[in-house]
């Protein structure tokens, strides 16, 4: 059980706590990412009318930041990228067999435990991540598979998606092939708890624990746990790998581990604009393996069980529970915690459905959750008021790294592309005869130019990572896939800052305006 020292790390929302000032200064940070976002916002469009001097300067400035950042974080995508590559070309169950140098015991002694949590996904989706893992070249009996359903996805009224006969026809298929293999099924309704992937993961994993760990009293610090998304589709040598760097890992229960999530399982059946925003996902993802220092867990993560235990495992009262563990971990070992990225990747859908429309809607509700991650950042201030253990340095570090990227999604490309022209068109007329007033639009327009160094490293990467073509598709796919990069621009505004002011408005509005937990459709 977690300590009552550490109650502050339970905490979902403001109305969590009982103490009426701890609420009140919680309910401050809430409305803070909003407050930024709006207030910059605001704040240029109001300067651009009645001091466009200021506001030009602003502008400047910011485009010059914005462009020496991308500069640099495309520097850290090559890096990243070409570590990755050569990653892949490694044989890490060899690794594992030949290396005697391991900090700690014989990797035969580590076991995986593999949660796969689904709501109303197909069989045929389930199946695939299971078999990717069955084929992967890690010994089975060091392996356990929890397949996590909801119970109110059982007794579906559509058959086809009744969770709990697709679990057993598939415990039918599999459970001989794996050390365990575990059906749960997460009650609704409990109190305090929140319907989602967070709430179905702490309940497998209790419920593990339980009937398979303890029973057969296997060592905490001996299993690695993957919470996987259910469409996660893992290379041969990925477990392998995983444990690999575990074992050559100083204190490995310190750490969660993050593989890179490539959205390609789908992609040539995805329309264009899906396909710039999965890309852009999975470059994003790659290039943050480049910044541990600011690396946090992301989607399908892994860290010893023995660290679950210690906090509790995930919150059920919450929507960000992969990213959230995280600060769970940072704030529950005062600040002794961090992420090891694997530079080796795992294969996740694009977000496609037969329509169009539809296809277009559930992107924005994906980057609307994704980007409800922003309710992390008052839990990290209010954790780190309560936690005097962790040192202002490093508390200073997080809360930049962490408000500037959500500021910066929320803002970045509105600024640059939209806002950056307002000063010379609602400007006064004696601004507009000035140098500056000049200068403003040549100087965004030559970064709009170069920003397409950009887009033709994006085309690159994209033709490196493309799994293969299916035979129903003619080679002009592959010029679609170099010329669908254009779209980037709405891409950013529409699935990017857009949904980032929603999730950030909704968060400061609180109540009734908070996301619940939206389940990608995968199907």
């Amino acid at each position: 059980m977690l300590s009552q020292k550490y109650y502050y790390t339970r905490i979902g929302q403001a109305n969590d706590l009982k103490n009426a000032k701890e609420r009140a200064i919680y309910r401050i940070f809430e409305t803070l990412p909003a407050i930024l976002a709006w207030g910059t916002l605001l704040g240029t469009i109001f300067l651009s009318y009645f001091a466009p001097v200021f506001a030009a300067i602003f502008i400047i400035a910011f485009d010059t930041y914005w462009f020496l950042k991308t500069i640099y974080l495309s520097l850290h995508l090559r890096s990243a990228f070409n570590k990755m590559r050569k990653n892949m070309k490694i044989n890490w169950f060899q690794q594992l067999t030949d290396n005697q140098q391991l900090t700690t015991n014989d990797w035969k002694e580590i076991y995986h435990l593999i949660i796969l949590p689904f709501y109303k996904e197909s069989e045929k989706t389930i199946k695939a991540a299971i078999n990717s893992i069955y084929e992967s070249n890690y010994p089975k009996d060091k392996i356990m598979i929890i397949l996590a359903a909801e119970e109110r996805a059982c007794q579906a009224a559509d058959s086809e998606y009744d969770a709990l006969k697709i679990a057993q026809k598939i415990q039918e298929e599999f459970s001989d092939k794996f050390f365990k293999f575990l059906i749960t099924i997460h009650p609704e309704n409990l109190p305090e708890e929140i319907p989602g992937k967070g709430s179905n993961i702490a309940w497998a994993a209790k419920k593990t624990k339980e009937e398979i760990i303890d029973l057969l009293k296997i060592p905490y610090d001996k299993i690695i746990v993957s919470a996987f998304d259910i469409d996660t589709v893992v290379y041969p040598d990925y477990f392998a790998r995983l444990t690999y760097v575990y074992l050559n890992t100083a204190n490995p229960q310190k750490y969660s581990y993050q593989p890179v999530p490539f959205y390609t399982n789908n992609i040539w059946q995805a329309s264009a604009l899906a396909r710039v925003v999965a890309f852009s996902a999975t470059f994003w993802h790659t290039l943050q393996q480049e910044r541990a220092e600011r690396l946090t867990t992301f989607s399908s993560h892994s860290m010893a069980f023995q660290t679950l235990i210690d906090v509790n495992f995930w919150q059920t009262n919450m929507v960000s529970e992969d990213s959230r563990i995280f600060w769970q971990a940072l704030l529950r070992y005062n600040g002794d915690y961090g992420v090891i990225p694997l530079y080796y990747p795992i294969k996740m859908d694009a977000n496609m459905t037969p329509s169009f429309l539809k296809t277009m809607k559930n992107l924005y509700k994906q980057q609307r959750r994704w980007s409800w991650g922003c309710e992390n950042i008052p839990y990290i201030l209010f954790g780190f008021l309560k936690n005097k253990e962790i040192c202002f340095r490093k508390k200073l570090h997080y809360i930049w790294i962490y408000i500037e990227g959500f500021w910066s999604w929320a803002t970045n490309v509105l600024i640059i592309f939209l806002l950056g022209w307002l000063p010379v068109t609602i400007g006064s007329e004696e601004f507009k005869q000035t140098l500056l007033s000049y200068n403003l639009p040549q100087i965004t327009h030559w970064i709009m130019t170069l920003a397409t160094i950009g887009i033709i490293t994006s085309a690159y990467l994209t033709m490196i990572i493309l799994p293969q073509k299916p035979p129903e598709y003619g080679r002009h796919k592959y010029l679609i896939m170099i010329l669908q990069w254009p779209l980037l621009l709405i891409t950013m505004i529409i699935f990017g800052a857009l949904p980032a002011i929603e999730s950030q408005t909704r968060l400061m509005f609180g109540k009734k305006f908070r996301l619940g937990f939206w389940v990608t459709p995968k199907d």
